[in-house]
């Protein structure tokens, strides 16, 4: 059974959560949370490029945040959909407002009650 982007994006988060919060290898977290050792062309773009690239997506991310907060300062969670969706965004791999809105579904789900908010500005600005 194919498993949709969404339930992809979500597996990508988590992945992306553990490696932030762990400081584990985003390879060795992908192929853990995974189902079999094959894995989604979508999911590894979205976790080990994301990771490839993260100093750039970061840089993209501190731009487009308020100039009194910076990336370091955000939480684990929302580490993790920002870079997935910094990612998606830069290789274009889905219209902007799909990512948005993917980025925001997830952030209002395992998030603070707000920071959907952030989430929608900081890509926004991307």
């Amino acid at each position: 059974m194919a498993v949709s982007r969404h339930e992809l994006r979500e597996k990508a988060m988590t992945c992306l959560y553990q490696h932030f919060l762990l400081n584990k290898d985003i390879k060795e977290t992908v192929f853990e949370n995974n189902d079999s050792n094959e894995i989604d062309p979508f999911l590894y773009t979205v976790t080990i490029d994301a990771i490839k690239y993260e100093e750039d997506y970061i840089q993209m991310i501190n731009e487009a945040l308020r100039e009194d907060w910076t990336f370091e300062r955000l939480g684990y969670v929302e580490k993790a959909i920002l870079i997935m969706a910094a990612c998606e965004l830069d290789m274009e791999i889905a219209p902007k407002p799909i990512v948005i809105n993917e980025a925001v579904t997830l952030a209002k789900k395992y998030c603070d009650e707000e920071t959907y908010k952030l989430i929608n500005g900081v890509l926004d600005r991307l």
